[in-house]
């Protein structure tokens, strides 16, 4: 992860530059991201969360080297550089087993980080701040602190068992801890300096003491809530001004940056804006597959109108009609009831994209990108549904072929973070 060091020592030294990071499985939205890599031969920061990928699979179905076998196959294809490809784990720790004891929860905890290291991921995200059964909450910092070196010891062991680069860690999780505060978005809280400093006290403390301390310089961020969210229909944007003393804090300090989660949707402006005051790296998953949906969603669109169709794909009602069988990665998060069906064809959250490897839902997005596949798509249609691509293809910029069609509008979502970060 040298290279990725090198970035951060860049922005402490007064350039404003930064990284993305992918959070998706969806195989389109990384290839699409890894072309636009391509197109500027930058590198390119993919990461899974817990959630996604673990020892039992996660939602993906995928452990942590099954994920890395995936994406390679995928870069191959696309003649991505693997010497161009980070591997990242997102909020590793017992997220997933917090209905578990600690005992229990951090033992799982341990195996999903040793083998997240030795599958080839070298970006750790570190985050042991939600309580487990019979735990206090909110969990004191110390104990956070000591969860999060018990799994940097096993990871250093990972990697001094298997070889290659040495991992770079990311610690602290966004403030208020997911799932445990009630305030409403427009009451979002800023993680302060003070609580930033304690975590830095915390785990320092906590790592000399675990016989760490020369891991200390490789930890290289800190999460932490700069005020930006989103939820079903609305978007906390980035205001600089209420993250003024955190990025003053972060500015002095000699070795961190801060690590932004939930960036997604927010201005292309709100993006510089974030890099500059030392969001250096900033995550992204649910725009990336919401522009992968409104796409698809087109299309589909494009699909009914065309005359001659024998065999219409109608992904829509089939991804809406499995998500309605199906409803456990969506019931507790659209809970208005009055908006249910908007929510669930729109919703910003995107639950959506639990739903695109459901063997229904690809068997219906195969047929729909065949179908159109195998004829001319009119201008009049493409500039009815897929106006900004119509405007392309007009200007020689754009094949209008199906799945151009496809990349270019989930790359529509990376741009602002690669224009952002500096590429």
């Amino acid at each position: 992860m040298k290279p990725l060091v090198d970035l951060i020592d860049r922005h402490k030294r007064g350039q404003p530059v930064g990284v993305y990071s992918l959070c998706s499985a969806h195989p389109r939205v990384i290839e699409a991201a890894m072309q636009e890599a391509n197109l500027g031969a930058s590198p390119l920061l993919i990461e899974a969360t817990c959630n996604q990928v673990n020892q039992f699979g996660g939602y993906t179905g995928m452990t942590p080297v099954a994920f890395r076998k995936f994406v390679h196959e995928i870069a191959d294809r696309v003649a991505f550089p693997r010497d161009r490809l980070w591997l990242g784990g997102d909020h590793l720790g017992p997220n997933v087993w917090q209905q578990e004891s600690a005992a229990v929860a951090m033992a799982r905890s341990d195996e999903l980080v040793g083998q997240y290291v030795a599958a080839g991921f070298r970006k750790i995200h570190l985050d042991c701040s939600m309580a487990c059964a019979g735990d206090p909450s909110p969990l004191p910092g110390l104990v956070v602190a000591t969860r999060a070196a018990q799994l940097c010891a096993v990871a250093e062991r990972a990697w001094q068992q298997h070889g290659g680069e040495p991992p770079v860690y990311v610690i602290g999780t966004e403030v208020p801890t997911p799932g445990g505060a009630a305030e409403s978005l427009e009451q979002l809280a800023v993680t302060t300096p003070e609580s930033v400093e304690a975590t830095i006290t915390a785990h320092r403390r906590a790592f000399t003491e675990a016989g760490l301390a020369a891991v200390w310089p490789r930890i290289i961020a800190l999460v932490v809530q700069p005020g930006v969210d989103f939820d079903n229909d609305s978007v906390v944007d980035y205001r600089p001004g209420r993250a003024r003393q955190l990025s003053e804090f972060i500015a002095r300090d000699p070795q961190f940056v801060f690590e932004a989660h939930s960036t997604d949707y927010q201005t292309p402006e709100n993006l510089q804006a974030l890099v500059r005051d030392h969001f250096a790296i900033l995550k992204v998953g649910p725009a990336a597959t919401f522009a992968l949906r409104e796409t698809l969603w087109a299309l589909d669109a494009i699909e009914r109108e065309l005359p001659g169709v024998a065999c219409r794909a109608d992904l829509r009602a089939v991804v809406l009609r499995t998500m309605r069988a199906d409803p456990q990665h969506w019931r507790g998060h659209y809970r208005d009831s009055a908006n249910e069906s908007l929510d669930l064809a729109y919703s910003l959250s995107d639950r959506i994209r639990y739903y695109w490897p459901h063997p229904d839902v690809q068997r219906a997005c195969t047929a729909l990108l065949g179908n159109l596949r195998n004829r001319p798509l009119p201008l009049t249609l493409l500039s009815q549904y897929l106006p900004r691509q119509y405007a392309a293809i007009r200007a020689g910029q754009l094949d209008a072929a199906v799945d151009a069609l496809l990349g270019d509008g989930i790359a529509s979502a990376l741009h602002p973070y690669i224009r952002a970060c500096g590429a």
